[in-house]
């Protein structure tokens, strides 16, 4: 790596020597020598950029101090501009010039002048000279002229490309396929500049009516990364059409969440929330083929992960964030529900999809038993249009975590016999896999915990140890099993309602981490 710096440096005064002579004579001489070396100059602005895209403006500044006065040069070298990729590679070393949040006048004025001399590459090889004797006419300097030149053609094409999308058939005043890849291929290394953000959006909104996309894959890839790293902001119709159009991107979107996750050192569930609200995929989940997309990414995780309460946590917050985007959008659904969740009963997710808050206290028992028959008929009777058997109608469930958390409270804080229904959920929650002979004997095992737990709420003193003897979590089954994450599940909500729970709560959640896997909330810190 040493030697490759010192290469380059050498490199760099070659080339700034070079590039002086060529600049100060146009002979033929010079003209031939120019020729001569194109094809060597084109290979060091390839190093030149791979070298400088690692740095930021400063950084480079203070290792090549005359990098502008050497790319300017090369700008202005009209054999440097049409010699093959070589333009394309000038407008990348230049961009990477650009101070994205300028502190001061010296870096304001450096990118003025960036933008100032990519116009006159993109203008140069058409119309240059024109536009230079005209203006100098009028007594203006390039560089008063140039910034104002790109935002215009800019303008002018994003405008075109409107037009284009609105002409739909009328193929004799559609924009042509070629076209429309070149301008994609052009805008690539452009993607950053704020102004050109009115033809990256109208590139994306536009949809030419061939069967194959005719956008470059590098313009989506592009422009998905500089939305990733907010390095440009679009409205979010360019965002869905973007994901829509390229796959890599919207996969590249998820595993850009799920790096911020894993990278996160200690996660709460707000801190969750701001991460996947941030990420824009819930408000683009909307559309029904990227929430589809979104969910199965997320199906994935679930199950590489053998189900762990980290990603059913993040699942919960996102359906959460979705279904808060949903409402900003519109109060009724675009899409029927089928469109979200195809292999599950239409009925089922309708119910799920209420907000278990806004169910009033005297109808949680009816609304609860209402969900376990929809679900216990749909796992076990396979009726209500369900094909995707337990394990898809347990991922429907599990999206929606407040109803297992209102099953709970409703066992702990009622008197009355525990209701079959509100047994049969939460042992299928923890364990959908189970057959009826197993689920059975969970339900069992649960009811006499409850007993255990109601008897001790009335005892005008509790200990952590007690209530953890009482709940059987002080023998040495294993505490991966599906029975004893839900008996944990009971023993936290039970520190919750019960009357003095709150001073044993720390101590509670003590042993129960430290008697195995956890439920999602002790993985979390409070919201």
């Amino acid at each position: 790596m040493a030697q490759e710096s010192v290469d380059l440096s050498c490199d760099y005064q070659f080339w700034m020597q070079k590039l002086s002579v060529w600049d100060q004579a146009s002979t033929l001489g010079t003209q031939q020598d120019t020729c001569v070396h194109l094809a060597r100059f084109q290979e060091f602005l390839r190093k030149m950029y791979e070298a400088l895209k690692e740095m930021d403006s400063n950084t480079i500044f203070e290792r090549f101090p005359t990098i502008d006065q050497l790319l300017a040069k090369a700008c202005w070298n009209p054999f440097i501009l049409a010699y093959d990729e070589s333009q394309k590679i000038l407008i990348w070393c230049l961009c990477c010039l650009i101070n994205k949040e300028p502190q001061n006048s010296r870096q304001s004025k450096l990118n003025s002048w960036v933008q100032g001399v990519l116009s006159h590459i993109l203008s140069a090889l058409r119309f240059d000279k024109e536009v230079a004797l005209f203006t100098q006419g009028l007594g203006y300097a390039p560089i008063d002229y140039y910034p104002g030149l790109l935002k215009n053609m800019v303008l002018s094409l994003a405008s075109e490309l409107r037009e284009n999308h609105l002409n739909g058939f009328n193929t004799q005043r559609r924009m042509t396929p070629e076209r429309l890849a070149s301008l994609s291929r052009v805008c690539v290394p452009l993607i950053t500049l704020p102004d050109v953000d009115p033809l990256v959006e109208a590139l994306l909104v536009c949809h030419g009516h061939e069967p194959q996309e005719i956008l470059q894959p590098e313009f989506f890839e592009a422009v998905n990364e500089a939305i990733l790293l907010k390095k440009i902001s679009l409205p979010m119709s360019a965002v869905v059409c973007l994901w829509l159009r390229h796959l890599p991107s919207l996969e590249k979107a998820m595993l850009h969440l799920f790096e911020k996750l894993i990278s996160s050192e200690r996660n709460c569930l707000r801190r969750i929330e701001c991460f996947i609200k941030d990420s824009s995929l819930p408000q683009a989940a909307c559309h029904p083929a990227i929430f589809r997309v979104v969910d199965e990414m997320f199906r994935c995780a679930l199950l590489e992960t053998d189900g762990a309460p980290e990603i059913i946590a993040t699942i919960q917050v996102f359906m959460q964030c979705f279904l808060e985007a949903l409402e900003k959008e519109n109060k009724q659904l675009r899409f029927a529900l089928k469109t979200y969740f195809p292999y599950t009963s239409p009925s089922l997710a309708m119910v799920l999809l209420q907000d278990p808050q806004d169910v009033p206290r005297g109808c949680w028992l009816q609304t609860l038993k209402h969900i376990s028959e929809l679900l216990r008929e749909a796992v076990e009777d396979q009726t209500h249009g369900s094909r995707g058997g337990p394990l898809e109608s347990w991922f429907l469930f599990i999206h929606f975590g407040g109803w297992a958390e209102m099953v709970a409270e409703q066992l702990l804080r009622s008197a009355a016999e525990p209701p079959a229904a509100l047994l049969w959920l939460l042992a299928f929650y923890y364990s959908p896999h189970d057959g009826r002979q197993q689920r059975a004997q969970t339900m069992v095992q649960v009811k006499a915990v409850l007993g255990h737990l109601l008897a001790m709420s009335r005892s005008s003193s509790l200990s952590a140890r007690d209530l953890q003897t009482a709940a059987g979590q002080d023998t040495e089954t294993d505490p991966r099993a599906p029975a004893q994450q839900l008996i944990r599940h009971l023993l936290l909500n039970f520190v919750l309602w019960a009357p003095g729970g709150h001073t044993i709560a720390r101590d509670v959640i003590t042993l129960v981490s430290l008697s195995g896997v956890q439920h999602p909330s002790t993985h979390f810190c409070c919201r």
